[in-house]
C-alpha cells in the first residue's frame, strides 16, 4: 500500500528492519501518518526504506519512535564527514540541506566551527560526498582522515592564506597609494601627474588590481560564482559581486568612459584591492581563532605516548601503541606516562589523574589498583597488565565524547539556522534596492553614489559572524569542561544545565563515599582505644556483614595485628561474640547489652549524637564488662558540604533522593544543608521521586552512580554521572563528572551559565552588527546625517565582526569556576573519632 497524497514539504527517508510482509508495510505506514505534521508516508518492503513527506520542524525523534512503538526499528548508523570549502552560515545550511536530500539520510548537522558534518542514517559514504561536491564543497569520511593529516591540513590552509595576505597587501599598497594619497596628501596628485602620469596612474591601478582579484582574491570568484548560479549564494558570492562590479565599473571608466555618464568617470580600483586584502586578513585570522578552539581536543591527543615498554618473550621491548594489545604487561618508570590503561600487578607508585579527572593531587598506585592511560606516574616504578588499547581506553572515549559535543547544535542555534538561510538572498535583494534607489533619487553623481553604496551593502553584511556564534563557544567550552574533568557527552546539555532550577542527589556513593567505615570509637573508662578496636576486629573479622568489614579494615589501616577468633556465635538481630586470645568478645546492638545485663545508659550522651548524626550505635563488651559504644556508616565525601554550598551559592535548591529511613536522611541533609529530603525510595521509585520534584513546573538536574540511577539520570532534564560509578548510569547520563567529586556539578552548571552568557554576547554582536550597518551601509542615515560607509571601511567591520566573535568564545578557555569559601568535612583514613 502506498499513499502519495500532497508531496509538499520535506522528504524523509528511514530504514526500517524487522518488517516481513505487507501486512508489517501496512503497519508501519499507518504508524507514520499518525505522527503530526507527516503528509505522506510510503514503505518499501524490498529496500526495507520508508520515504516520508513531512512539514518542516518535525523531529526525526518523532518518525522513529512511531515506528518503534509500532514493533519495529529503525537503522541509525552515525558517520561524520570533514567539509571543506565552507565560509559562512549560509554554507551551513547548503550543505545540510543536500545531506538530507540523499536517500538513506535521516538527519544532518554541519559545524562551521570544526567543519563537520555528523550525518545520520544508512547513506553509503561515496553518495553523501558526491552530494556534498555537488553543491561546491569538498568532503571525506573523517573515519579516513588521521588528526596528523587533518592539523597538517590546517596548517597549509593557514600559510597559503598568509602567504595571499602578503602577495595582496604587496600589490594593493601602491594602489591605495595612488589613489587615496591623491585625495588626501597635499601636493601628492601633482606630484603624480608630473612624474607618473594621470592615465599611467590609472593603468598601473588597474593591472594591480587585476592581479590582487584574480591572484590572491581568486577562491572568493571560483567559490561565489558557481554557487551564484547554482542559485545558493553564500559570502564569497557577496564578495565576488561587490569587488567585481567595483572592478568591473572601474574597467569601463578606464577604457571607455564614454559610455558613462558626465560626472560620473570615476575608478574604484583601491575599494576593490583594499576589501580582498582585508577579508584575507580576516579569513586568516579566522583561521588561526579557530585552531586555538580546537586546542583542547589537540591537548588530549598529545597526552597519549606514541610508544609503550611491553614485556615480550621475557625481555622489554619499546613498541609502537598501536601494538600493545589487552593482557599485555607493560612496565612504567618514574616520570613517565601510561600507554594504555590496565591494573597494577607489581610496585606502587602516585599517579598523576588532573589530565582525566582535574583532580591536581596524585593518587596511590598498588597491586590490583586501575590505571589509565595518558595519566603521569610522578614517582615509583611498576608492572601492570593491559585491560583496554585503542579506541577502547577511557582517554579515546573522552575525546569521542568532546568531539561528538563540540559538534552538537543547541537549541538556540535554531533561529540562527533560518535566519542564515535566507541571510544572503535577502542582502543581495537589499544591495539591488539600495542601488536602484539612489540611481533614481540620489544626488549627482547618482550612479556613482548608487555602484558605491551598493557594493558598501554587499561587502559589510556577515553571515559568517552568525554562524561562528554559537559552535565556537561550544567548542571552547566542552574542551574546556574536559581540563576541569566534566564531560559533556550531550552538546544541548550545556543549555539545558544552565535552566536548571533542582539539583537532586542520590545519597550512596555521590553523596557519600558508597562504602561504610568505621566513624566512631568511644571507650569506657580502663579501656585503650587500640586494643579495644583489635580485639573486636579479631571477632568481625569471622562475620561477612558490611559492617564487620569496615571495621575489621580499619583495624588493618591502623596497623593492628588481629589474634585468632574461636568459638565464634552469630545471633541474628542482637550480634556476635568469640573467643580472642582468651578474653571475651561481644559486639552488637543495645538490646546484646541489655541481655548480658550491661547497662549502656554510660554512653547516652554518644548515642544521642550518633542518632542525630544519622548513624546507629553499636557496643562492645569485653569479658563481660561494657567496653565501647561504635558506629559504622557511609561517611560523606571530603567536599559534599562544600558542593551543596556552591550549588546554593549559583541560586538552586537541592534535594537528596535516598532509600534510607526519614531520621537518618534528615540528618545526612542536615550535616550538608540539603533543602528537600525524599526519603525511603526503593530502587524503582527514583524516576517517580523526579517527577514529584518537577510537579510545580521545576527543572531537574540529578546526580547519581549507580545502575539503578540510570532510570532516574534519563528521566531528568539533565542527568550527571559520577565517572566513577557504573558504566550504565554513564551511559544514561548527559554529563559525566571524572572525578568523585560532587564540587564537579556546581562547575559544570557555572560553565553552562557562562556559555550561554558568551553565546547570548556573540549572537547579539552578529545580529546587531548586521541590523545597524547594512542600514548604514545602504545610506538610509545620509539624508539625515550626512553619512555614509565607505566599502574599504565596510570590508574592515565585516573582517573583524568574525574575529571578534571568535575572540569573545576563545575567553572561555580561561573560565574558573568561583568556588564559595566553606570548610570542608575532612575525614582521616585509619584513625577514628576518640573520647
Amino acid at each position: 500500500m502506498s499513499i502519495t497524497t500532497v508531496p509538499e514539504g520535506e522528504v524523509r527517508t528511514l530504514h526500517v528492519t524487522g518488517m516481513s510482509c505487507a501486512s508489517c508495510v501496512a503497519h508501519v505506514e499507518k504508524a507514520l501518518l499518525k505522527v503530526e505534521g507527516v503528509r505522506a508516508a510510503s514503505v518499501n518492503l524490498a529496500t526495507e526504506a520508508a520515504t516520508v513527506t513531512v512539514a518542516p520542524g518535525v523531529a526525526f525523534a518523532d518518525l522513529s519512535g512511531a515506528v518503534e512503538k509500532a514493533g519495529y526499528e529503525v537503522r541509525r548508523d552515525e558517520l561524520v564527514l570533514d567539509i571543506e570549502g565552507m565560509s559562512c552560515a549560509a554554507c551551513v545550511g547548503r550543505v545540510e540541506k543536500v545531506l538530507r536530500g540523499v536517500p538513506g539520510v535521516i538527519d544532518a548537522s554541519v559545524n562551521l566551527a570544526t567543519r563537520r558534518a555528523r550525518v545520520i542514517g544508512a547513506a553509503p559514504v561515496a553518495a553523501l560526498v558526491a552530494a556534498v561536491r555537488k553543491a561546491g564543497y569538498g568532503a571525506r569520511s573523517a573515519a579516513d582522515v588521521s588528526e596528523a593529516t587533518r592539523a597538517a591540513d590546517a596548517a597549509a590552509e593557514e600559510r597559503n592564506l598568509q602567504r595571499a595576505v602578503w602577495i595582496a597587501a604587496a600589490l594593493t599598497l601602491p594602489v591605495f597609494a595612488l589613489e587615496m594619497g591623491s585625495h588626501f596628501v597635499p601636493g601628492a596628485h601633482e606630484w603624480i601627474v608630473a612624474n607618473l602620469g594621470h592615465r599611467e596612474s590609472v593603468w598601473l591601478q588597474f593591472v594591480l588590481t587585476t592581479l590582487v582579484l584574480f591572484g590572491p582574491g581568486l577562491r572568493f570568484f571560483k567559490k561565489g560564482v558557481p554557487a551564484l548560479l547554482r542559485g545558493a549564494p553564500d559570502m564569497n558570492a557577496l564578495v565576488a559581486i561587490g569587488t567585481g562590479a567595483a572592478w568591473g565599473y572601474s574597467v569601463v571608466a578606464t577604457f571607455a568612459p564614454g559610455v558613462l555618464p558626465e560626472g560620473t568617470v570615476n575608478v574604484y580600483y583601491e575599494a576593490a584591492a583594499v576589501i580582498i586584502t582585508l577579508i584575507l586578513v580576516g579569513r586568516l585570522l579566522e583561521a588561526r581563532a579557530r585552531g586555538r578552539t580546537s586546542e583542547a581536543i589537540q591537548r588530549l591527543m598529545r597526552i597519549q605516548p606514541r610508544t609503550a615498554r611491553v614485556l615480550r618473550d621475557g625481555e622489554a621491548r619499546e613498541l609502537p601503541i598501536e601494538e600493545v594489545v589487552v593482557g599485555d604487561l607493560l612496565q612504567v618508570r618514574p616520570g613517565e606516562k601510561i600507554a594504555v590503561d590496565g591494573e597494577v600487578v607489581e610496585g606502587s607508585s602516585f599517579v598523576d589523574e588532573s589530565m582525566i579527572t582535574g583532580e591536581p593531587i596524585p593518587v596511590e598506585k598498588t597491586a590490583g589498583s586501575p590505571v589509565v592511560g595518558g595519566t603521569l606516574n610522578t614517582r615509583g616504578a611498576f608492572s601492570f597488565r593491559a585491560t583496554k588499547v585503542g579506541a577502547d581506553t577511557v582517554l579515546a572515549q573522552i575525546i569521542r565524547m568532546v568531539e561528538a559535543a563540540q559538534g552538537a547544535k543547541l537549541p538556540i542555534q535554531a533561529l540562527v539556522d533560518q535566519v542564515t538561510l535566507v541571510f544572503v538572498p535577502v542582502v543581495m535583494g537589499i544591495a539591488m534596492v539600495t542601488f536602484l534607489v539612489w540611481l533614481a533619487f540620489g544626488p549627482d553623481p547618482a550612479l556613482t553614489f548608487a555602484l558605491v553604496n551598493a557594493v558598501a551593502v554587499l561587502i559589510v553584511a556577515c553571515p559568517c559572524a552568525m554562524g561562528l556564534a554559537t559552535p565556537t563557544s561550544i567548542m571552547v567550552a566542552t574542551g574546556r569542561a574536559a581540563q576541569m574533568g566534566v564531560l559533556f557527552r550531550q552538546g544541548e546539555a550545556l543549555q539545558m544545565l544552565r535552566d536548571a532550577d533542582v539539583v537532586a542527589l542520590d545519597k550512596t556513593g555521590t553523596l557519600t563515599v558508597g562504602r561504610p567505615e568505621l566513624t566512631d570509637l568511644v571507650c569506657a573508662d580502663g579501656f585503650a582505644h587500640d586494643e579495644v578496636l583489635a580485639l573486636i576486629a579479631a571477632v568481625e573479622r569471622r562475620s561477612e556483614h558490611p559492617i564487620a568489614e569496615a571495621i575489621v579494615a580499619a583495624a588493618r589501616e591502623a596497623g593492628l595485628e588481629l589474634a585468632a577468633a574461636e568459638d565464634f556465635e552469630a545471633t541474628a538481630g542482637h550480634g556476635v561474640r568469640a573467643r580472642v586470645a582468651g578474653r571475651t568478645v561481644e559486639v552488637g546492638a543495645d538490646r546484646l547489652m541489655r541481655a548480658l545485663g550491661l547497662e549502656v545508659a554510660v554512653f547516652a550522651e554518644h548515642a544521642a549524637r550518633l542518632g542525630d548524626e544519622g548513624k546507629t550505635p553499636l557496643y562492645a563488651a569485653i569479658d563481660g564488662r561494657l567496653a565501647a559504644i561504635i558506629a559504622v556508616a557511609d561517611p560523606l565525601k571530603p567536599t559534599s558540604a562544600q558542593a551543596v554550598r556552591a550549588l546554593h551559592a549559583l541560586g538552586l535548591r537541592v534535594a537528596m533522593i535516598t532509600g534510607d529511613h526519614a531520621r537518618t536522611a534528615r540528618a545526612i541533609a542536615r550535616q550538608v544543608g540539603i533543602d528537600e529530603v525524599v526519603a525511603e525510595v526503593l530502587p524503582d521509585g527514583k524516576v517517580d521521586a523526579l517527577k514529584n520534584l518537577r510537579g510545580d513546573g521545576r527543572r531537574i538536574a540529578f546526580v547519581g552512580d549507580g545502575i539503578n540511577d540510570a532510570p532516574a539520570l534519563a528521566e531528568a532534564d539533565v542527568g550527571l554521572a559520577i565517572g566513577t560509578g557504573t558504566d550504565v548510569a554513564i551511559e544514561s547520563a548527559d554529563v559525566v563528572l571524572m572525578s568523585g567529586d560532587l564540587m564537579g556539578v556546581s562547575r559544570a552548571i557555572a560553565l553552562s551559565r557562562a556559555t550561554m552568557r558568551n553565546i547570548r554576547q556573540n549572537l547579539f554582536w552578529a545580529f546587531a552588527y548586521n541590523a545597524a550597518l547594512i542600514p548604514l551601509a545602504a545610506g538610509v542615515f545620509y539624508p539625515a546625517a550626512g553619512v555614509l560607509l565607505s566599502p574599504i571601511f565596510a570590508a574592515a567591520a565585516m573582517s573583524l565582526s568574525s574575529v571578534f566573535v571568535l575572540g569573545n568564545a576563545l575567553r572561555l578557555r580561561y573560565f574558573q569556576a568561583s568556588v564559595p569559601a566553606v570548610e570542608r568535612i575532612v575525614s582521616v583514613p585509619g584513625r577514628v573519632a576518640e573520647a
